[in-house]
């Protein structure tokens, strides 16, 4: 049984193109779980298996691999660094308890960055922050280090100083131990230990002293004997680690992932620094206590779920307390079901590696779960727990799909039913009004990669249009009209007459029917056939085809036949009056607004602004948080469907947004006419209708 004391749940985080992946290969390799550094570029690491990301070269959804180095499991949780796939990203935090934060150092921070960041604070996970990338043109290590300062303060500080600069970047030097490690440039991992060159003497002083400072500043015990200039280096390494598990230090490292420099260190630093689920507060669920203790009931949390066409759906999960064997059943507390666990695997990026149980602090898997998905939680009986788990964001941009054959149209459900277990981030509904098949994502690479699995993983072809806006059509004035419906073929003919006023009613009534028949004009079992001809007939309106709200429908006066009348002909004399009340009424167009709350850097807030107006958006207001700008505004659909990529470009990605239904309001009349050409040359309104 494995200890949880000797256990590494880390989550490699951060923008996209710093190096996640390639940190993870190289520690893999150095760690002798695979026999040659694997690739991002070559198509072969562990964690980008799928083809998707062999194809782009980018991780689009988290994996998971394991290592041991120094008698200590390493659980490495890869995650992907593109603003599309933000939501994988959360999710693995939440299984891990503590997060590698990997920079650019060409780039320093980047909204990835930032994001990642706001999470762990959110959860207090401790972390330690790589500058990577170190061997490349334009780098430089103290440039990354005072962008890292200047976002998240001076609790950012260097464990170790890069030896050389660019091509010349060959080691480091560890400021806790004082030793130089200077790596082979062969890509082997190989190092030995030098001497600290002469150049780097006086930046080792300056910024060693700022380290035992910051570590003597976390501990009362420790200030006093800093001041008696009488920290030891046991005191130091000591309270280092201290002070990274409580959060008060962020240590930096520098490296190059893709040449294998300070790839010993980092191992080193997790382990020596990064604390085991032991040392993690208890999770407060309502008034239980989750703790990693093996003799506590069974907590685990599923925060991945991958379809594999030979093992069916697997479900990963972090145990966070008790212990999970082969065929125990296990209650999922989400859906109040039970569950019967089949088997235990470790994953190792899509391999699976039997496991004869899991305790608190492991990172598992197991395969056909009949009903339990991504942030669903698995418990024993006598204590079913929700653990917490971050909520799906809200997709920011949509596409009508049509798949382009019949075949096609047969697969597509079945097909976006297994993307949605691995990617519970989108959403495929039908839309009742329009009929369309409305794909939801998280942007535009989102969507992409769902068509290109759809394609390559299902064999469903599919087209991309804008979605149609359910535009609503009224009356701004008022009608008296008659419809008068009368047909004589030989046999029994059919007769209605109907006399209606038509008025509009105050946005968001919908719909009103008066009955104001007196004397018997129109007998009383008729009346119910006059209100169904209009309910159907208003569903088509006459302008563009879009159903008719916010209006009254008064019947006072008719006429009938005491043999040829029936509900038939009273519904469609009904529907004639409708219509050519409907025509007489001053009709207009009106269209879905959105109510949209966009949060930006403060610095791009007059841009966002201007492009909302742009968009016929009204601003309701604004509002700052910290360093960033709240923006609330009324804006229509119909401007929205582009709005997210222009967001991106504006704030660099930095600008996140979500967006409700608010009401409906009247189209402007110079759109009103293109809306209309559109419906005709659609064929929503027939040449009589005109």
């Amino acid at each position: 049984m494995r200890d949880p004391k000797t256990i590494r749940n880390i989550a490699f985080v951060g923008h996209g193109n710093t190096g996640k992946t390639s940190l993870v290969s190289a520690l893999l390799f150095i760690t002798g779980k695979t026999n040659r550094l694997l690739k991002v570029d070559q198509g072969n690491t562990v964690t980008d298996f799928d083809p998707e990301e062999i194809e782009r070269k980018i991780s689009i959804s988290t994996a998971v691999a394991f290592t041991d180095f120094e008698e200590h499991r390493i659980n490495l949780i890869d995650t992907p660094g593109f603003p599309n796939f933000l939501w994988e990203a959360q999710s693995a935090l939440y299984a891990a308890d503590a997060g590698v934060v990997l920079v650019d150092a060409g780039s320093g921070v980047e909204v990835q960055t930032e994001r990642a960041w706001e999470v762990m604070d959110t959860l207090s996970l401790p972390r330690m922050v790589i500058i990577n990338k170190l061997e490349r043109e334009n780098t430089d290590f103290f440039s990354a280090l005072e962008s890292l300062k200047e976002s998240f303060g001076r609790k950012v500080v260097p464990v170790a100083l890069p030896i050389g600069k660019e091509k010349d970047f060959t080691g480091l030097v560890d400021l806790v131990s004082g030793k130089a490690f200077i790596y082979q440039k062969d890509e082997s991992g190989k190092w030995s230990e030098g001497e600290i060159p002469t150049e780097l003497q006086e930046k080792y002083e300056e910024w060693r002293n700022e380290l035992v400072e910051m570590v003597a500043e976390s501990d009362e015990e420790l200030m006093e004997k800093y001041l008696e200039d009488a920290l030891t280096q046991e005191d130091l390494v000591k309270g280092l680690r201290n002070s990274v598990i409580a959060g008060e230090i962020y240590p930096v490292l520098p490296a190059s992932a893709i040449l294998n420099i300070g790839t010993w260190n980092i191992a080193k630093a997790i382990v020596e620094l990064l604390p085991s689920p032991a040392e993690r507060p208890p999770i407060k669920v309502e008034d239980v206590e989750i703790k990693a203790d093996v003799e506590e009931p069974l907590a685990a949390l599923v925060f991945k779920t991958l379809s594999d066409p030979f093992a069916g759906r697997i479900s990963i999960m972090r145990v966070f307390s008790g212990r999970l064997t082969p065929d125990s059943v296990v209650i999922n507390a989400n859906r109040g079901t039970e569950e019967k666990i089949s088997n235990l695997f470790y994953m190792f990026g899509k391999e699976h590696i039997s496991a004869e149980e899991a305790v608190a602090g492991e990172i598992v898997a197991t395969a056909k779960l009949k009903n339990t998905f991504t942030g669903d939680s698995l418990c024993s009986k006598d204590r079913p727990v929700k653990l917490p788990f971050p909520q799906l964001p809200e997709p920011t941009i949509s596409f009508a799909i049509e798949p382009k054959t019949k075949k096609d149209e047969d697969k597509i459900s079945t097909a976006l039913h297994k993307l949605h277990e691995e990617d519970p981030s989108f959403k495929a509904e039908r839309d009742s009004e329009t009929k369309e098949l409305i794909l939801s994502g998280n942007g535009q690479l989102h969507v992409e990669v769902l068509m290109s699995k759809l394609k390559k993983q299902y064999g469903v072809e599919v087209l991309l249009k804008t979605p149609k806006i359910p535009y609503r059509e009224t009356i701004k004035g008022t009608a008296d009209v008659q419809g008068k419906y009368k047909k004589q073929t030989g046999g029994r003919g059919q007769y209605g007459d109907v006399k209606i006023k038509m008025e509009p009613l105050p946005r968001g009534e919908d719909f009103e029917f008066v009955d104001q028949i007196f004397g018997g004009a129109i007998p009383k079992n008729f009346i119910p056939a006059v209100e169904k001809g209009i309910q159907e007939a208003r569903k088509k309106g006459v302008l563009a085809g879009y159903p008719t709200v916010d209006f009254r429908v008064i019947l006072y006066d008719g006429s009938y036949h005491p043999v040829d009348s029936s509900d038939l002909a009273f519904q469609i004399a009904a529907s004639m009056a409708f219509k050519k009340g409907a025509k007489m009424a001053k009709p207009t167009l009106l269209e879905p607004i959105m109510k949209v709350e966009i949060v930006v850097p403060e610095q791009y807030m007059g841009d966002v602004m201007g492009n909302l107006n742009g968009r016929r958006g009204r601003i309701l207001g604004t509002e700052m948080k910290g360093k960033k700008a709240i923006i609330k505004a009324y804006v229509p659909m119909a401007e929205m469907l582009t709005f997210e990529p222009d967001l991106t470009s504006i704030t660099g990605g930095r600008g996140t947004y979500r967006m409700e239904f608010s009401h409906y309001d009247e189209v402007p009349q110079h759109l009103q006419e293109k809306i209309i050409e559109q419906a005709k040359a659609e064929g929503r309104i027939s040449a009589e209708e005109e």
